[in-house]
């Protein structure tokens, strides 16, 4: 089962646009900070407001951005985020290289954040509450596949109820949550 608000995909080639390089940069800031202009994002990413143009409106194309519709004015067009996630089964691209491709892509950018925001958090200053509480950890477990997609769904649903409850938490920080199951037949080391 999805959670709320997720694209599920199962065309390879919505799964193909979405996992160019800067459409992934693209509507992953688009997520994290809402919504913003073709010039916005390029000046983010270092790239033209004609490049991060064109890519938004291959986002739009396959359904994953749109025009949000509280526009600042007449000339400058702001784009959201449609989903809150994207999604999609291996399974269902089995027999696709194109989609195999992307799938790869797309998880050797998630282990790419995952290691860039672990190095700049220990990088920046930090108060103790917040060392203590942050921090990465590894558990093998015997589960079947309907186990673990229960957890992980279980896992999203907890998050959710947290992030409620802080809501209006004066010490409350966005903080980026990985949560990754895989089975191995031997746990590398």
């Amino acid at each position: 089962m999805a959670a709320p608000n997720t694209r599920r995909v199962r065309d390879p080639a919505a799964l193909r646009a979405v996992a160019h390089p800067l459409r992934v940069r693209l509507l992953a800031a688009l997520r994290a900070d809402g919504p913003a202009t073709a010039s916005q994002l390029g000046r983010r990413f270092g790239e033209s407001s004609g490049s991060t143009s064109y890519h938004l409106r291959q986002l739009a194309r396959f359904g994953f951005v749109e025009p949000d519709p509280d526009q600042p004015n007449a000339r400058d067009r702001r784009w959201r985020a449609v989903h809150e996630f994207t999604s999609w089964r291996d399974s269902d691209f089995a027999d696709d290289e194109e989609g195999q491709a992307a799938i790869a892509l797309i998880r050797d950018r998630q282990r790419a954040n995952l290691d860039r925001t672990a190095t700049q958090f220990v990088a920046q200053e930090w108060d103790n509450a917040w060392r203590d509480a942050a921090g990465m950890s590894d558990l093998l477990a015997r589960l079947s596949p309907a186990s673990l997609t229960a957890l992980h769904n279980q896992v999203v649903t907890l998050i959710r109820q947290y992030e409620a409850r802080d809501d209006a938490a004066p010490d409350a920080e966005r903080v980026a949550i990985w949560l990754a199951g895989y089975p191995v037949r031997e746990y590398p080391t």
